[in-house]
């Protein structure tokens, strides 16, 4: 059985709890005790949230965990960073020599910088704190837009939610992809995004204020195999081209044409990763004529091509 030490600090977001109910769920599906997991904190006792509620944590330096030795750690963050304390940031550093797997949870990554942990490692955060993690801990890689980085024994993860799909991935390199899938059903998680996706979805950006321009959008996110013109987007709305292209960008920033082509780079990146199919039909069924406008769309918005945004999923 693995045992999961959980460290948290006053002020932890409650929603990063959650990863522990993937441990949990994970006990569930296998009809066995795989995982064992521990609240730790500096001095023990009731830990307060940063909303007010408050879990029960076991000291880390307690002479009841004297001799426990934690498979995985992960370190909770909150919505405000603050500064480790020097206790914190030791048991941290000590963690690493015995611990197999070191892991944080938004902000919890600004824990593993204190410690030195992440010197040389590939590391993200939420987006929001994603500059000041770099600029804090210059020998880190911060990748400003991944859900999660896995860098050798170091695990970090973005916002809260984001602290699921880290766990789910600890328990697919335990005991396989079947189970981790298993696990995200008994979550009702409709699919564990990988640690490739991205933070940011222009499905969610993109919003407009008139009926008529978010008919359109909703049309254009139905029908992306399709050429979606602006006449026909235009035709859609009840306006003319005219109207519309200029109604369009008035309420949303963008073109119609770059607002269309950034929903279909992010339907391709969704289906590269839920599925294996070649480049060429995932170009196909999200309506890029061919691979290689699909692989100009990709360098734009990501600066890479779909081919390098796969690996970076697997």
């Amino acid at each position: 059985m693995q045992k999961i030490g959980f460290l948290v600090s006053p002020g932890f977001q409650v929603m990063s709890l959650s990863a522990l109910s993937v441990f949990e769920f994970t006990n569930i599906a296998a009809g066995e005790p795989l995982y064992a997991m521990q609240a730790l904190s500096e001095e023990g006792g009731l830990v307060r949230s940063s909303i007010g509620t408050a879990m029960e944590t076991q000291a880390f330096g307690s002479a009841a965990l004297e001799d426990t030795t934690f498979d995985t750690l992960i370190v909770s963050g909150g919505p405000v960073i603050t500064p480790s304390t020097p206790a914190v940031i030791d048991y941290v550093r000590r963690a690493r020599q015995v611990t197999r797997r070191m892991a944080s949870i938004c902000t919890g990554a600004f824990m593993l910088g204190d410690a030195g942990l992440l010197d040389g490692k590939r590391a993200t955060t939420h987006w929001a704190n994603t500059r000041a993690l770099q600029a804090k801990f210059p020998k880190a890689k911060v990748d400003e837009d991944r859900i999660f980085i896995t860098d050798g024994q170091i695990w970090t993860s973005a916002g809260m939610s984001a602290g699921v799909d880290l766990a789910l991935g600890l328990v697919e390199e335990d005991h396989g992809a079947e189970m981790a899938r298993m696990v995200a059903r008994y979550l009702v998680v409709y699919h564990r995004r990988g640690g490739g996706q991205s933070q940011h979805s222009n499905l969610l950006d993109l919003d407009a204020k008139s009926d008529r321009i978010q008919t359109a959008l909703t049309y254009a996110k139905r029908n992306l195999h399709t050429e979606l013109s602006v006449e026909q987007l235009a035709e859609v709305a009840h306006l003319s081209p005219r109207q519309f292209s200029r109604a369009f960008r008035a309420e949303t920033g963008q073109s119609p044409a770059k607002a269309v082509e950034n929903l279909r780079v992010e339907a391709a990146r969704l289906m590269m990763e839920q599925s294996r199919h070649p480049i060429d039909i995932v170009a196909r069924e999200t309506g890029f004529a061919d691979r290689e406008r699909m692989r100009q769309a990709f360098l734009r918005a990501f600066g890479q091509p779909p081919q390098a945004i796969r690996r970076g999923m697997r």
